[in-house]
């Protein structure tokens, strides 16, 4: 038993026009991507948009007095990072 394969066509509108495709812009104009990937702070691999054991931190920076400087730095963990116990250890050597 075989399946036919349609032919893809553009997307229409209600009156049949043909569509562009829609993309996402700033302000000034440019367009921009949908989804940016996260890379893992600690082995600077990929990680998957469906992973879900990932974590991101945002660490804040003190001045002398402990107060906060309005600065902070982000770390992005994957998840077999944090399954096999290191990501203590990744962040002491990343800070």
């Amino acid at each position: 038993f075989w399946l036919k394969r349609r032919a893809r066509t553009s997307a229409t509108d209600v009156q049949g026009y043909i569509r562009p495709y829609q993309t996402m812009q700033n302000d000034e104009g440019k367009i921009v991507d949908l989804y940016l990937p996260r890379k893992c702070s600690a082995t600077n691999r990929l990680i998957p948009a469906k992973e879900h054991g990932a974590v991101q931190l945002n660490v804040a920076q003190v001045d002398e007095n402990g107060q906060y400087s309005g600065e902070t730095f982000t770390f992005a963990l994957a998840g077999f990072i944090r399954q096999r116990g290191e990501s203590d250890a990744c962040l002491n050597r990343l800070l």
